[in-house]
């Protein structure tokens, strides 16, 4: 009965959330940074499970968020709504709200997929020369969406607001902050119930000592395919999430400078530690929020905030622990759980 608080503390939460958007309660700029934080904490909790986890360097999660937001709306565009790249729709605008959530798994299953592109390189090589591998294909998967020129090239593609407008006209709510929340529960639990399971406490091992955990019949080629692909898709949802809140995607936005703002939130929380990523996510798109008026100028207080981090909390907000083991009595709540070395 315990495991079901978690779950219905969450949906609490979320119905609270969608009340207050729907009712006016929150005006667009607040759900606005909702869906942001909603995002954020899918990309630095998975991003999270490569760096922190299994101690691996990956600094490319921008260029696997490209791929899952070009690939959701390209088919979103190609399937509900007229448009003069692809003509008229496929189907129905109205079979928007249903089939959403499946185009978005699609978009993060092809982000898994071009994560077999870092996966297998990193079978041969740790530390800063995976990190140039990723760095690489976040680089060619940004070149190579500048070149397809029917989806727009460098110019950028758009029309997924008409996507969530047929959503809007079969039931008015707002679908895209739903889907956010849902995801993002679906990410969190995913992502628990793998680093706690005897399975995920494999790619543990990895991080501590990879040469030890194959004597101890590990499959280290087999537990690094899972997490960067896992890791990978997650990203690829969380890029369809973030296509369709804005209505336009360029692949300018999927830089190294993104990536860099979820390597902040995942040190910023702590390596290896859930609860320090959901807690950076959110005070990392709040700070966001409150430096936006200094326009690039917050391009130099992020990594300014890195080089303190790192100077003066190197383990982060939360290090490898969890909230279970900073506030033992929360596992009265939250069911118990195994405490976290």
């Amino acid at each position: 009965m315990r495991r079901m608080i978690p779950l219905l503390l969450y949906s609490m939460v979320c119905v609270a959330v969608i009340f207050g958007a729907d009712t006016g309660l929150f005006n667009a700029y607040v759900q606005l940074v909702i869906m942001y934080v909603g995002i954020n904490i899918i990309l630095s909790t998975s991003l999270n499970l490569i760096n922190g986890y299994m101690g691996e360097f990956s600094v490319g999660h921008a260029g696997f968020m490209a791929v899952g937001a070009y690939v959701t709306s390209i088919l979103n565009v190609w399937l509900f709504t007229d448009s003069s790249v692809f003509g008229p729709g496929l189907l129905n605008g109205s079979s928007a709200l249903y089939l959403f959530p499946v185009t978005l798994l699609i978009g993060g299953v092809s982000a898994a997929l071009v994560g077999l592109l870092v996966a297998i390189p990193s079978f041969r090589t740790r530390g800063d020369y995976l990190a140039i591998i990723t760095l690489a294909v976040n680089y060619i998967i940004k070149s190579s969406i500048e070149n397809i020129q029917p989806i727009g090239g460098a110019r950028g593609f758009m029309g997924m607001r008409n996507v969530v407008n047929s959503m809007n006209e079969v039931v008015d709510a707002p679908w895209i902050l739903i889907w956010i929340l849902v995801f993002v529960g679906f990410t969190v639990w995913v992502l628990h119930r793998l680093v706690t399971s005897t399975y995920g406490k494999g790619i543990v091992a990895i991080r501590d000592d990879e040469i030890a955990s194959e004597i101890m019949s590990v499959d280290t080629r087999h537990m690094k395919v899972v997490a960067f692909m896992l890791s990978s898709g997650l990203a690829g949802v969380a890029g369809g999430l973030f296509a369709h809140v804005l209505g336009y995607i360029n692949p300018g936005t999927f830089t190294i400078m993104k990536s860099t703002e979820i390597l902040v939130m995942v040190y910023l929380g702590g390596m290896g530690s859930l609860s320090g990523s959901i807690l950076s996510a959110i005070g990392f798109t709040v700070i966001l929020e409150l430096f936006r008026p200094l326009q690039m100028a917050k391009w130099v207080v992020i990594p300014l905030l890195l080089i303190l981090l790192m100077l003066f909390r190197p383990e982060g907000i939360m290090g490898h622990r969890e909230l279970t083991d900073v506030f033992p009595r929360l596992r009265r709540f939250l069911g118990s759980q195994e405490r976290r070395s």
